[in-house]
Parts: C-alpha cells; structure tokens; sequence
C-alpha cells in the first residue's frame, strides 16, 4: 500500500508509542470521563438466552427473518474497543442513542453483535494508580443497546480502574440494566460463566478473559473465590469454562484482551493461548488491546482467529494505523465459521468509527489482509 501509515520497525514504532502517550496524557487534564496521570425497536423472531451476569435475561433477535436461512446458518459479528471518555463521553452526554452515529448500521447487520467494553461503569469508585484509567455512566450500556450492540466484555484492563467500589458500581449497573456483559463477576464463577442464547436453532455461548497483565489482573482484581473482578486468561479455569460449554452442546465464542501495543503481529502468549482455545472447543477467537489491527483467519484446528480488532469508538486520533478498525463478520453452519466479512473504518473527529470508502478503505483492507503474513492463519477455512 502506498504511503503506509505504518512502520514495523521497533525503533520507529517505539518513537510512536511514546509519542502517543505524550499526546494522550497531556489530553487527559481536559477530556470529560477520563483520568489520567495528570489528574484526576425490538427485532423481529426472538430467540431464547440467558444472561450470566447478574440481570434480566434478555432476549436476543435475529435481524434477518430466520425462515430465509437455511437451519444452523447464523452470523455474529465483532467490533474493538469501545469507551465513552473524551469527545465520546461529549456525544454519550447529548445522546445516549446517536453516539454511535454513521457505525450504527453495521453493527446492527448481524444476527447479534459484540464489543469490549473498555471503562468502569460507576461515576464515583477511587481512580487507580495507573496511567490512563477510564470510566462512564450506566447511560453508556444503553448506549450500546440502542446502537445494535448485543453483548460485552469488560475483561480487561480498564474494567476495574475505579477500584473496589467502582468493580462494584459496574456489576450494579449491569444488572440493573440487564445488558449482558461477560468476563466479569461478583467472584469467579460469575467472571468466567458464559452469556448464552440461541440463534437459529443453535445454542451459542460467549466466554471473555484478560490476558494483559498490568494492574488490573496482577493486583486485588482477578476474579476469584468470594471476590468481585475480571476472568484472568492464565487462570485454568478459562480453559475449563470452555469445555463445559462445548461439552454442553454450545457453539463457545471466546473474546480476549490480549496482545502487545501497536504490535500488528501476535505476540507468543496470544498464538499459544489461541491454540489451547482451539483444542478446548472454541469456533471462534476474537480480541483487542493492541490498538492496531493484528491477523485473522483459520487455524489448522478449524477455530477462526481474530488477534485484533483496533479502537473502535474511541476518545483519541492519532492521524496512523491506531484510527483504523472495522466490523468482523463472521457466518457460522453449526459450529464451524465458513465464512468472514470485514467492513473497514476509520475514527473521525468525533471518535466515531466511519464506514471506509475509496481509498482509505482500499488502504485498511490491504493492512487487514496483510497483518495475516506474520501469523498461523489461513485466509480459508480448512477443508
């Protein structure tokens, strides 16, 4: 591609990395929703599930009539990370239902569609000792919901950056809302149940875990026996969650945060933990936290493997590859992806997601399809 926005160098991506923090911190004193170093209508043919976090269960709907498609075809698809701070806590503050915006239609494309949900929800909780910490209103799950977003994770390292109370406000909100989120519990058994719902006649499952391990998984909030946090990817008991889903008949779904920053290629950790999902039943792996767009497509186990899906709504540009993402489409026959879409965008000012055209999205396709070249994937599934 002409002109790459790029560099895989380490010099020249380590000059970048910490260009951008410097940028982003000296943004934080101002942006509403985030602290930083520096301070402080219902669809038509519903079908059954049931929410693993605390909540109303809340019924899923295909968006496209299921008599049209053959039994077991169903689609799902994914977008990154998603946090209202910033000039999007602005747009959230205005109106919960536009936030948003042009990306809306995609996201309501699918059968159902899934996100990381990257912030605390509480507006009090004590910030963490951590360099950019986020949060948001419960508004911000309604947010979700009016954009066509069916359900969450928030296993990851921004999920309990307001500390105990704030990881308490969160568990709240969600089940007040009855918006599901995955990936995070009142202790561990709830931290790594599966949402589940039944789409086409197939009974599908989502698990989410934290691979990154800085403060968030290395300090008080890993899930565990009688205490609130997030599903740790290094804990056994993600890999157990796993196999009791598909042992139980379900399609399991699995979305991690995971991966090294501004690294398009995956890291070690991220291959390994890929295969080990793989092996355990997984159809499908999907995740986020690099900030860049990493590979995706089959492994030899059959699994699909997305390492990467960007900043998706998101309260910085940075003018490189960070202001690319895009919706993953995946089309399941049963428990095999036989198919993928990947409809490219591109952050505008308003951190909105805008669907690609011309040649930026001739640009962001050759990066998405090149960030396979250092991976394990094939572009098709195996025969």
């Amino acid at each position: 591609m002409s002109a790459p926005l790029r560099s895989r160098t380490g010099a020249t991506r380590a000059a970048l990395t910490s260009l951008v923090a410097v940028m982003t911190l000296a943004a934080c004193t101002s942006q509403p929703g985030v602290d930083g170093a520096a301070g402080s209508p219902p669809k038509p043919a519903a079908a059954s599930s049931h929410a693993a976090q605390p909540g109303s269960p809340r019924a899923i709907h295909p968006r496209s009539p299921v008599a049209s498609r053959p039994a077991g075809e169903f689609t799902i698809s994914f977008a990154g990370d998603v946090h209202f701070s910033g000039r999007v806590r602005l747009r959230l503050d205005h109106d919960p239902a536009t936030v948003f915006a042009q990306a809306e239609p995609e996201l309501k494309h699918a059968d159902l569609t899934m996100v990381n949900l990257e912030t605390a929800i509480t507006t009090g909780g004590v910030r963490q000792n951590k360099l950019f910490t986020f949060r948001a209103p419960p508004v911000a799950l309604t947010a979700l919901r009016d954009a066509g977003v069916d359900v969450a994770t928030m296993a990851n390292n921004h999920g309990a950056d307001y500390g105990t109370s704030g990881l308490r406000d969160s568990l709240a909100a969600i089940r007040r809302s009855g918006f599901p989120v995955v990936g995070i519990g009142n202790d561990a058994a709830q931290a790594y149940a599966p949402y589940t719902t039944t789409l086409n006649g197939v009974k599908v499952a989502f698990i989410a875990a934290d691979q990154v391990q800085d403060e968030t998984t290395l300090s008080m909030f890993s899930a565990g026996r009688g205490k609130p946090g997030v599903a740790n990817a290094y804990s056994a008991q993600l890999i157990a969650a796993v196999r009791r889903a598909k042992a139980a008949g379900y399609v399991v779904i699995v979305y991690v945060h995971w991966g090294i920053e501004y690294q398009t290629c995956p890291s070690g950790d991220q291959t390994s933990l890929a295969s080990r999902l793989a092996d355990a039943g997984a159809s499908a792996v999907i995740g986020a936290h690099a900030h860049v767009l990493q590979g995706a497509g089959w492994v030899a186990q059959g699994t699909f493997v997305a390492y990467g899906l960007g900043n998706y709504l998101w309260w910085r540009s940075f003018g490189n590859d960070q202001d690319d993402n895009g919706v993953l489409t995946l089309t399941f026959e049963r428990d095999k992806v036989v198919a993928d879409r990947f409809a490219p965008s591109h952050l505008d000012n308003r951190g909105v997601p805008m669907p690609a055209t011309g040649g930026t999205k001739r640009r962001i396709m050759a990066e998405w399809n090149g960030d396979r070249r250092c991976t394990d994937l094939s572009a098709m599934p195996p025969r």
